[in-house]
């Protein structure tokens, strides 16, 4: 059975927490044929010595820096050149993938001959604690439905290259993922998730999900910058924006059963 090379870009600043896990999940992964592309956004903390020690116990660990900090938009760029596999995928450097992850989401691709998927995510607290919600989304999402909202988890989505060949980040700061699926949207105007919690994303104190304000302004941001929508036009995609956060997505947040 083929299994192509999975190339995946993660981005790390300041991540000494939590980079070797995040690193060992990915080793984890029953599906072995894979890089992970790590680009250090200049950290001030040990995350070069911890991701240079496990590079050199594994090759397939690749380690690359940036001459400045510049966000995570760049290093995610600059790990893309360096990408050789057939599939890209994403995992923020204090994010975890669960073991079947590749392996599953591959066998979706090939099986339902999709060139993008994604999958539902749980989330978890800045300790690795379980924080009982599965994040799930709509079985046809729709360029529409992403347009008001990203029900796209980052450390979940995976596509193909030789569909849409490599797919440049945008340089705005923040929300690089949700255009990206935008731009994938735009063009095969649905997708289908595997319908199974395949990662677990991890809510920091200090992260836009855990900033409502942080969040609505970058959102804006990208209605504004991405779109090239004028102010009036934007302030109505918010109010779009608005309405699903507070009624529609809610339905798409499961708590788990203890």
């Amino acid at each position: 059975m083929e299994t192509p090379l999975v190339s995946i870009i993660t981005p790390s600043f300041n991540s000494e927490k939590f980079i070797a896990e995040t690193i060992q999940s990915v080793q984890n992964q029953t599906y072995q044929n894979w890089e992970i592309i790590i680009v250090d956004d200049c950290s001030l903390d040990k995350t070069l010595s911890i991701v240079t020690k496990m590079a050199l116990l594994d090759n397939r660990i690749q380690l690359f820096q940036s001459e400045k900090n510049s966000g995570t938009g760049i290093a995610r760029n600059t790990a893309l050149t360096k990408c050789k596999g057939r599939y890209i995928s994403f995992l923020d450097a204090d994010d975890l993938w669960k073991p079947q992850k590749l392996e599953k989401q591959i066998d979706f691709l090939k099986t339902n001959n999709l060139p993008f998927t994604f999958s539902f995510y749980d989330c978890i607290d800045e300790e690795g604690k379980s924080l009982n919600r599965t994040v799930e989304a709509p079985r046809n999402l729709s360029y529409r439905q992403l347009f008001f909202c990203n029900y796209v988890g980052n450390l979940t989505g995976i596509y193909d290259v030789n569909y849409f060949e490599k797919i440049a980040i945008s340089s705005i700061r923040k929300r690089q993922d949700w255009m990206l699926w935008l731009t994938i949207l735009k063009k095969i105007k649905t997708a289908q998730p595997l319908p199974e919690s395949l990662a677990f994303y991890r809510i920091r104190e200090n992260s836009i999900s855990a900033s409502k304000l942080d969040l609505l302004k970058h959102n804006f941001a990208v209605y504004r910058t991405f779109h090239g929508f004028n102010i009036v036009v934007s302030l109505l995609c918010m109010t779009g924006f608005l309405f699903t956060q507070l009624i529609i997505k809610p339905g798409y947040i499961k708590k788990v059963k203890l």
